[in-house]
């Protein structure tokens, strides 16, 4: 006989699957959700589907009231820059979109992150991200996507902690969730881009050798070729 869910199980299942329904617009602004009717949709327990629907206040999605019940609250009341509501957006089917947008507010803190830590990478980071290319490189030619997405995410978390601003390691979940969007989402080739590793590799070199202009540089080559492959994507039939 299997075993039963767990309540965290039941909660995080149940939160997933409220939390895409609004973010893919199933439940527009101005739905109201009702304890009973998730309850009962879901076969959870009520306290189970208040436990879901106090998360998803936190992210700002939805308010409950008195005498109104809970309702889903319009996009621009939502926490955007939480990595699990990335995660849902993304696997909405207006992703491409949204990973756009990402694309564009990366290009707004990566370089300059890039830029902090060709001033205060100290060598340990440096040989991460080192590391982190090259594996990169071997993962890219054997086609081993998932492999290749963690050597890209140590490679950017380590940039953003080496800036040494708190506000951009702070970003890391974002860039985690847009990288990790890609790759799940089949929007990555079955070979990544070698000019993207190369880009990579000489943001790691010009940080290693403290310039700034060409860390920056190079980052933002980095976003600039993922938003195109992405448009490509898009427009491809």
């Amino acid at each position: 006989m299997p075993a039963r869910p767990t309540a965290s199980a039941l909660h995080g299942s149940l939160l997933a699957a409220l939390g895409a329904a609004i973010a893919s617009g199933k439940y527009p602004a101005g739905w109201i959700i009702t304890l009973d009717g998730v309850s009962a949709e879901h076969g959870v327990s009520r306290s189970v589907v208040r436990e879901a629907i106090r998360v998803l206040e936190s992210m700002g999605m939805v308010e409950s009231r008195r005498r109104v019940g809970i309702t889903v609250q319009p996009v621009e009341k939502w926490n955007v820059f939480d990595p699990t509501l990335i995660r849902w957006r993304l696997e909405s089917d207006d992703r491409a979109a949204h990973l756009l947008s990402l694309s564009e507010l990366r290009r707004g803190f990566e370089p300059a992150a890039a830029a902090l830590a060709a001033r205060r990478a100290n060598p340990h980071q440096c040989r991460i991200m080192a590391a982190a290319v090259s594996d990169m490189v071997v993962h890219g030619r054997s086609g081993d996507l998932d492999a290749y997405l963690l050597a890209d995410k140590i490679f950017h978390r380590t940039l953003l902690e080496a800036s040494g601003n708190e506000m951009f390691r702070a970003l890391n979940g974002v860039v985690a969730e847009v990288l990790a969007g890609r790759t799940h989402h089949g929007m990555m080739p079955a070979a990544p881009n070698p000019a993207a590793i190369e880009l990579h590799d000489t943001v790691a070199r010009a940080i290693r050798m403290g310039d700034e202009l060409e860390a920056e540089r190079a980052m933002r080559g980095i976003i600039d070729e993922a938003a195109s492959a992405v448009a490509e994507d898009v427009t491809s039939p």
